[in-house]
């Protein structure tokens, strides 16, 4: 599997209105200086990490950019564009983790990346009389040719606070 392209689309939002609580909690991250890019977030079952920068330019104060871990990785997960993914616990997502990243630079900034999951729907094994799952050679053969459905995550960015400089 290969790692989603998003770097150029990621949702720039004023602040993230997310009711949902994450799987994962952490505390606020180490502040991060203008131009020195740092790990946001990795996703292992993705083969990717998130590296961002703080940038300085008022405009677009912090970048987020995937990166694929390893050209040999085995993905058991796809990185999708939360433009395209639109992420929403209404839709079956979960919020994973909730990343806060402040400024070092400016006072006040900070840039928060939301890390959504879709999880791949688990079929159970159907239990027959004797409790005993059963799989029939038929049954293999027919869904052979079907992909099975695989786990997602997408990473939504926001800033929080007024950006300094320009």
């Amino acid at each position: 599997m290969r790692v989603a392209v998003f770097a150029s689309s990621l949702v720039l939002g004023v602040g993230l209105a997310s009711a949902a609580t994450p799987e994962i909690q952490r505390p606020v991250g180490t502040p991060q200086a203008n131009g020195v890019t740092h790990l946001a977030r990795g996703i292992p079952e993705a083969c990717a990490w998130l590296e961002g920068t703080f940038t300085g330019d008022a405009k677009t104060p912090y970048k987020l950019t995937p990166v694929r871990s390893s050209p040999t990785c085995q993905a058991r997960a796809r990185l999708l564009n939360p433009e395209k993914a639109k992420p929403s616990e209404a839709s079956g997502w979960k919020l994973n983790d909730v990343v806060h990243i402040p400024s070092k630079d400016c006072q006040g900034l900070q840039a928060v990346v939301e890390i959504w999951r879709l999880q791949a729907d688990a079929k159970t094994l159907k239990l027959d009389e004797q409790g005993r799952a059963r799989l029939y050679l038929q049954d293999a053969k027919a869904a052979a040719g079907k992909a099975a459905p695989t786990p997602a995550y997408t990473a939504k960015l926001a800033i929080e606070g007024k950006p300094c400089g320009g």
